[in-house]
């Protein structure tokens, strides 16, 4: 594999690419790369390792070269996942010390910190206004039934029977009759109203719900995080 000195190349340009050990077996990826903090210089690699890259390891950049598809580093791969684990987003001295016993290098002079690449960098975070619902008692509705009383006037046709006289001549012989006064009486029927009350349903009365949409206006106040560049800065463009 054809391979190049390592300041020729920006690490922070290889993150994702495969790692090899010094036999040219591959260890993993590159996830991170660890810069000294105050002379920006490229100290250690992190690696991911593991079927999907949980573990995460470090090496040092010290003897390291590119391949055609990634970079070669100078130790063997038992003892690159050997290495004391790294989860922090800062090496302390303490764990750096462990790191360089480790390789067999020198004392360190200090902590070492990761960076997505070699500029500073700030996340700038806001609030977000959410708005949800829950339903709340907004009153009550009922169905109240009393009884009142009221007059009615129906009208009604009444029969009666009334008596009148009706004469038919007649002429024939009377015979020995005699003469004496005599009285008949004649029954006469009329009709009278007869009032019954019965109780008859005449309409179903209930309470239906509909729905009705309004539109609200829910106003607050959010927070919102502004950057500013201060001091020697070169304007964005």
């Amino acid at each position: 594999m054809q391979q190049q000195e390592m300041n020729r190349v920006r690490l922070d340009e290889m993150r994702g690419a495969p790692v090899y050990d010094n036999a040219g077996e591959k260890i993993g990826k590159v996830e991170e790369i660890f810069y000294d903090v105050e002379s920006r210089v490229p100290k250690w690699i992190g690696i991911g390792t593991g079927m999907f890259g949980t573990k995460r390891v470090l090496v040092p950049v010290q003897g390291a070269q590119t391949t055609e598809d990634g970079l070669m580093v100078a130790y063997a791969k038992d003892q690159v996942k050997d290495s004391p684990d790294i989860d922090e987003e800062e090496i302390s001295p303490q764990c750096e010390s462990e790191l360089m016993t480790h390789y067999g290098l020198g004392a360190s002079d200090g902590g070492r910190r990761a960076e997505r690449d070699e500029d500073q960098a700030v996340t700038r975070s806001e609030e977000e206004l959410a708005v949800g619902k829950r339903s709340v008692d907004a009153g009550q509705a009922r169905l109240r039934k009393w009884v009142e009383t009221e007059p009615v006037a129906l009208d009604v046709e009444l029969r009666r029977e009334v008596a009148r006289v009706s004469r038919e001549p007649i002429d024939e012989p009377a015979g020995d009759r005699d003469f004496s006064e005599q009285e008949i009486e004649v029954p006469l029927h009329a009709e009278q109203p007869v009032v019954q009350k019965r109780a008859v349903a005449k309409e179903r009365v209930r309470l239906e719900k509909d729905v009705q949409t309004e539109r609200q206006t829910v106003e607050d106040e959010v927070k919102k995080e502004r950057v500013e560049a201060e001091g020697d800065v070169e304007p964005r463009r």
